[in-house]
């Protein structure tokens, strides 16, 4: 009873998030599959840290397909740290490293906390 409700919470709040709030999901997405990742290397459980390397690659190929470049240097800027990170992720994920992830994982934070200051920044512009 109480799965079927939570599942249907989590559907409305992604079908009816702002753009803004669906970036912060997905950067929110990237740091928790990266850790998951990480100590499943740290476990060797291969299969469960390929699946989370895998959907943390995942989430930066979206962020990188819908960076418009066009709208500066940073946006050019973005798409390289997103392209570096997700290069990381596939070294890490063949080589099983957790010292790749170790790596990488504070870059995915900064890139999580770069978001979530511009979102506020953008609510205090607009108040």
């Amino acid at each position: 009873m109480y799965t079927n409700g939570y599942n249907v919470y989590k559907n409305n709040s992604v079908n009816y998030a702002s753009k803004e709030q669906l970036l912060l999901m997905l950067v929110d997405g990237a740091v928790k599959f990266a850790k998951i990742a990480r100590q499943a290397i740290v476990d060797k459980d291969i299969k469960k840290a390929h699946e989370n390397v895998v959907k943390t690659e995942d989430i930066f190929l979206e962020l990188m397909a819908t960076l418009d470049t066009s709208s500066g240097k940073w946006a050019e800027n973005m798409f390289a740290v997103y392209r570096f990170i997700n290069e990381k992720l596939f070294e890490a994920n063949i080589k099983k490293d957790v010292a790749i992830m170790d790596e990488v994982l504070p870059l995915i934070e900064d890139v999580r906390n770069i978001w979530y200051e511009a979102e506020e920044r953008a609510r205090k512009a607009n108040a």
